[in-house]
């Protein structure tokens, strides 16, 4: 999965260096995987890769769990010609907070997702076309459940920790609650029990605009133009409530790409304009529409409280594992108080939780950066938490 040799001179030096994705198939029919829906789906291929190696206690195993636009692919480049690295790269690596020299990191991508796991994209076994609409709706659990299938095919029985944010920290929640006894810790960073009503109503407005696009076709577009454009609003959507108001006006303000228009028109451009269109762009390269529509879903239909007769406390009664949570003053889709929320329901059940609301302006995306208060938290967590298990 990973290897540092022909590192070109472009990979830096405290990357994993070169990493191939893998590629896991199970639920092989009649054996198909049940989901929270009622219905079943096989075969499923889970794609994922791996950082480190995994020790000979094999305990120091770390899933990382992505958000909604997230791979498998967290670290390392593809290829010598990468221009980018994988998108955690500066906290998975040598000397960095998920450390390959101490830890075994595993990062997949999620069921449903259009990066080499099974997904609408995917090709239905039953009609030999990908599957659309017709591909079954997902969940959240259902993802861990599919990841639980790719750790016990690794031979981790028990993992040191799950980490992740946003989705990802939903799924590292969702892990403590139905496989207890697998976790001895979590890192839950800018997430929450429960979506928000006004974060339902910004991912309403994104799939609606994939929708309305007229080559989405009710999700049967994989033999014609795709619905680019929809696709395209969307992600410019939901980019806005990954960031601040504050950095939005310090990076941007009211600047406009050229000088001072001398005619008002549609044409001219400001330059988050500009920037809102390129991130667009981007992403219609590398995603797929209907896999963005039941991915937003599954995080809307995600709530802990509705799964335990609407108590959260109740949730959490019987995990065991030790919980390291994290929000960021300025993310407005997941505020600070949805992770205070968390911490509660677990200090209630007298669990141990570690709490830290990092100050800053860069909104909800501040996982994704260079934030040093971050970077020190987690690792001191996994270091504590690894050390106590050593010494058992």
């Amino acid at each position: 999965m990973m290897t540092t040799e022909n590192i070109g001179p472009g990979l830096i030096e405290d990357s994993v260096g070169l990493v191939e994705p893998g590629y896991y198939t199970f639920a092989e029919p009649p054996g198909d995987l049940p989901l929270r829906c009622g219905k079943k789906i096989g075969p499923v291929t889970i794609a994922f890769e791996t950082y480190g190696s995994l020790n000979e206690k094999k305990n120091n195993a770390v899933l990382i769990t992505h958000a909604l636009s997230g791979t498998a692919h967290a670290a390392g480049y593809h290829s010598i010609h990468d221009r980018y690295p994988g998108w955690w790269d500066l906290y998975i690596g040598p000397g960095k907070p998920f450390d390959t020299n101490r830890y075994f990191i595993i990062c997949s991508n999620v069921i449903g997702g259009c990066n080499g796991s099974t997904g609408p994209s995917s090709k239905n076994p039953v009609t030999g076309r990908p599957y659309g609409l017709d591909f079954p709706m997902i969940t959240i659990e259902d993802m861990v459940r599919a990841q639980w299938h790719l750790i016990k095919h690794l031979g981790i029985e028990k993992l040191l920790a799950v980490a992740g944010g946003s989705m990802g920290g939903m799924q590292a929640l969702k892990w403590t609650i139905i496989y207890p006894d697998m976790v001895n810790s979590v890192v839950a960073i800018a997430t929450s029990a429960s979506l928000s009503a006004q974060g339902i109503a910004l991912n309403e407005v994104g799939r609606q605009a994939i929708m309305n696009d007229p080559n989405w076709s009710g999700g049967d577009y994989y033999t014609s133009k795709p619905p680019d454009a929809g696709l395209s609003l969307a992600r410019m959507i939901g980019h806005i409530t990954y960031l601040s108001d504050k950095h939005m006006h310090e990076k941007f303000g009211r600047q406009f790409m050229d000088s001072d228009p001398s005619e008002y028109d549609f044409k001219t451009s400001f330059m988050v304009e500009t920037y809102l269109h390129q991130q667009g762009i981007k992403f219609v390269d590398r995603f797929d529409a209907n896999s963005y529509l039941y991915i937003t879903r599954a995080i809307d239909f995600f709530d802990l409280k509705k799964d335990f007769n609407g108590n959260l406390i109740n949730a959490f009664e019987n995990v065991s594992a030790n919980f390291l949570v994290i929000s960021f003053t300025s993310d407005w889709l997941y505020p600070s108080s949805q992770s205070r929320e968390i911490v509660h329901a677990l200090r209630v059940n007298e669990k141990n939780v570690i709490y830290t609301d990092i100050e800053t302006d860069r909104g909800h995306d501040a996982f994704l950066i260079e934030n040093p208060a971050l970077k020190k938290n987690i690792t001191n967590f996994l270091m504590r938490e690894f050390e106590k298990i050593s010494s058992q």
